[in-house]
């Protein structure tokens, strides 16, 4: 009986985990079009930022290097603090941009 209890407890914990991966994995990308990105200037593709418009960014800023980014710096996308339940590309940018300490 220990065993299966133990079986059964297992099952249950990895079922989960694997879902809580699909769900975090499965969480849409930020569109540059939603209002509260373009009110950041948010861009994909930070070499695409308008510089006229948002002289604060520098070459070599993005979303993978700020301190509001919670993936890895390698990963090609990641959730943000400011875009609740979405992700933000790596190598996009917006102006709430702060470096990584």
């Amino acid at each position: 009986m220990t065993q299966r209890r133990e079986f059964m407890l297992q099952v249950a914990l990895g079922s989960t985990a694997l879902l809580a991966s699909q769900v975090h994995a499965a969480a849409p990308m930020v569109d540059e079009k939603d209002p509260q990105a373009t009110g950041l200037g948010y861009k994909a593709d930070a070499t695409k930022v308008d510089k006229t418009k948002f002289p604060k960014y520098a070459a070599g800023q993005a979303c993978a290097n700020c301190a509001l980014f919670q993936g890895k710096a390698a990963d090609a996308a990641g959730a943000c603090a400011l875009f609740a339940g979405k992700q933000v590309a790596g190598k996009g940018w917006c102006s709430a941009y702060a470096k990584k300490a």
